[in-house]
């Protein structure tokens, strides 16, 4: 019996891993369809017609299943605001605001530091502990990014200020993405993944359109300039990259917890990379692929025991 219950929890285990894979993939192509879309749409107001169509795609799904989303108390809708705020609100406005100063390869090296952040958060603010391992991890991880932070054509003490601006607004994204995934933990538990993700995209879409709009930058009529690319690309940004990943990755926090669930982030880059350099043309140096090699070696150390499967006995 032991060994059933044993060999189901790892088969339920693998499928979130194959679900959370699926989820950075299609993340590491946001950095793409976000660096083609940033040079002609404003960032802010890029943003907000991303999390716009989000949030009509989710209103649409929970309408047709005849979904009943469940009503949160004033502490919980504070707690919403709050994963708005930090998950859509500024992840976005760092996202989109750092695609304007460097690549998508490099912003999805940096954004691989995910997993090292959780650890670090999770042991200041949880009481996790920190095993030699996973502190060895971190370290390789931040070693990596100081590679990949000076792997640009320019020297890193040259003066080249606008893409030091690109890294930190992109270690933005970081900062913001684990406020948005470990303090989301209780309220997966309590109202569950769909109803924690559509109540704080729709809460972080107001927060965009309010700021859009007293910048004066709140127009739908940009939409009618873009190309068929672009607007695919707009759809992508949406309707996979926000509806459907953000569903998939709350429930598997739910299942596996922040830490275990960030460190499918390192996938990122293997997409934006790839998709990068075929359909952006962008250039790849050795130092940025030996940097973000060290990053994923940092993410594996510090969450290999995390990635163990249940063994039956």
């Amino acid at each position: 019996m032991h060994t059933q219950v044993s060999t189901f929890a790892a088969g339920s285990d693998l499928r979130i891993y194959f679900k959370l894979a699926g989820v950075s993939m299609i993340w590491g192509g946001t950095f793409v369809a976000g660096r083609f879309l940033s040079s002609d749409i404003a960032p802010l107001l890029l943003a907000s017609l991303r999390f716009l169509l989000a949030s009509v795609i989710l209103l649409v799904f929970i309408v047709a299943t005849r979904i009943t989303l469940v009503l949160p108390d004033r502490k919980q809708l504070a707690q919403l605001a709050l994963l708005g705020f930090s998950g859509i609100f500024l992840y976005n406005l760092c996202f989109f605001y750092g695609l304007h100063y460097i690549n998508a390869s490099r912003a999805s090296l940096i954004v691989v530091l995910n997993p090292a952040v959780f650890g670090l958060a999770s042991w200041l603010f949880f009481k996790e502990r920190l095993s030699v391992l996973k502190v060895l991890g971190i370290l390789v991880c931040m070693g990596g990014a100081g590679l990949v932070i000076i792997s640009g054509n320019r020297s890193v003490f040259d003066g080249a200020a606008q893409t030091w601006v690109g890294d930190l607004l992109i270690f933005g994204c970081v900062l913001s993405w684990a406020v948005y995934s470990l303090f989301s933990r209780n309220l997966t538990r309590v109202l569950g993944p769909l109803t924690t993700v559509t109540y704080s995209i729709w809460l972080g879409t107001a927060m965009l359109w309010l700021a859009t709009w007293m910048r004066g930058e709140a127009s739908l009529s940009v939409i009618e300039t873009l190309s068929p690319q672009q607007l695919l690309s707009l759809v992508y940004l949406g309707g996979l990259g926000s509806a459907l990943a953000y569903i998939w990755y709350y429930d598997g926090i739910q299942r596996i917890g922040a830490t275990r669930a960030g460190v499918f982030i390192g996938l990122n880059p293997l997409t934006a990379v790839i998709l990068g350099a075929l359909l952006l043309g962008e250039q790849l140096t050795l130092i940025m692929c030996l940097g973000g090699g060290l990053i994923l070696a940092g993410i594996y150390l510090c969450n290999r025991p995390a990635l163990r499967l249940s063994e039956p006995k």
